[in-house]
């Protein structure tokens, strides 16, 4: 969902209001210098935490297993200080005063080690780095010390959420991180969105990259929340608005930004009439969150129809966003507009662990295959007594499911 927006030049695919270049993400790296266990075949530098983060957080909400290695890659690139940056090339190396760690590479970090699960260890080292450098204002910039902005402060709430800590009570000078997603709230006269950071002059402007981000982070949620309960979306002004009221606002400026085509165009300049799939995925979930599935379906169904070569191009943080607005809105992952996104998704790397699920469905299909082979064994066996004839009979083992 909410922070997978345009990424920083410098970090992730799609974090903070200034998408990565398409020739770099699409540039791809032979496939021997790529890290075993890293997802994807575009060269990493600037978002490989991030997919890679994605793509376990993915493949857990749709009750798989991510592969070891894959885990493994993803905790060794954490510094020793708790801090991500986009990439590291080689981890064997200590991160220097010049390693460009950041909010966003190590808030998804966070979530997707949170996600599978036994990396305590890790997850609790990076969200003691995070809280380290949370702005007096109660949020966070993208890089440590910078201004607050929408994106990188919802990424850190989910980060927050998926640790176990309520947001409200992370603080800095007595201030929370909805207590700056809250300064960057506009009201319903300007359409109830969220401004991405003020401009030099002080002024906020509507960006719906960060709003489908706070949209969710407002509401203290994660990377990938749940659809909500079906509601109607409507834009509410009030001397001080909740963060709940501000999330709703958001979503009522999401929700009429989709009204005619379906989806958002691009924010990058020279591209104003080309479809932001990423966005529009987060979206979906977002108005899912505040309004049900029912709020985000023209969305959805325009990403079913459309998105699947911007998926095959982009790789596995386009197919982790498309499983999670999928999801999140009521569609079906694995038959996604006729793709199969989690086939799609777990093809880009090493392939997930098999679940307990799946262990226990293929426990079954042996038993019942078992069972087959004894009960035609007996009835041969009487077949034979019935017509008296003495044979050696030797029990041929049908070929069984692993």
């Amino acid at each position: 969902m909410y922070v997978r927006r345009s990424a920083a030049v410098l970090a992730a695919v799609t974090v903070i209001g200034v998408a990565t270049p398409v020739a770099q993400a699409a540039t791809p790296s032979p496939s021997a210098s790529l890290p075993a266990g890293l997802y994807g075949t575009t060269d990493p530098t600037y978002d490989g935490v991030w997919r890679q983060s994605l793509a376990l957080i993915a493949q857990n909400r749709m009750k798989l297993e991510p592969a070891a290695k894959a885990v493994d890659w993803l905790a060794g690139q954490q510094c020793a200080d708790g801090a991500f940056t986009a990439f590291r090339a080689d981890p064997s190396k200590a991160c220097d005063a010049k390693a460009m760690v950041d909010t966003n590479s190590t808030a998804v970090a966070v979530q997707g080690l949170a996600a599978v699960g036994e990396r305590d260890t890790e997850v609790k080292k990076a969200v003691t780095w995070l809280k380290s450098v949370q702005n007096k204002d109660g949020g966070w910039g993208y890089t440590p010390g910078g201004a607050s902005d929408a994106n990188s402060t919802s990424v850190v709430i989910g980060a927050l959420h998926a640790f176990g800590d309520d947001p409200a009570e992370i603080r800095k000078d007595g201030k929370s991180p909805y207590d700056a997603l809250l300064k960057l709230a506009l009201p319903c006269a300007k359409g109830g969105a969220f401004a991405y950071q003020p401009d030099k002059k002080g002024k906020l402007s509507a960006n719906a990259d960060a709003t489908a981000a706070a949209v969710v982070g407002a509401l203290g949620m994660g990377i990938s929340p749940r659809g909500g309960e079906k509601k109607d979306i409507a834009c509410t002004d009030a001397a001080d608005l909740t963060p709940e009221q501000a999330s709703a606002n958001g979503a009522s400026y999401l929700a009429d930004a989709v009204a005619k085509d379906g989806h958002l165009k691009s924010a990058l300049a020279g591209a104003e009439d080309q479809p932001d799939y990423g966005n529009t995925a987060d979206v979906v979930v977002a108005l899912a969150v505040q309004g049900g599935a029912s709020a985000a379906q023209k969305p959805l169904e325009w990403l079913e129809k459309n998105a699947a070569a911007w998926a095959k191009q982009s790789g596995p943080a386009a197919y982790a966003q498309l499983i999670l607005a999928a999801d999140a809105a009521g569609a079906d992952p694995r038959d996604f507009g006729g793709t199969d996104l989690v086939k799609q998704l777990n093809a880009q790397g090493p392939a997930p662990r098999t679940t307990a699920a799946e262990s226990a469905k293929a426990s079954e299909q042996k038993a019942d295959d078992d069972n087959g082979v004894g009960v035609w064994w007996i009835v041969g066996v009487c077949l034979v007594a019935g017509i008296g004839v003495g044979f050696l009979l030797s029990g041929r083992t049908k070929g069984r499911r692993p």
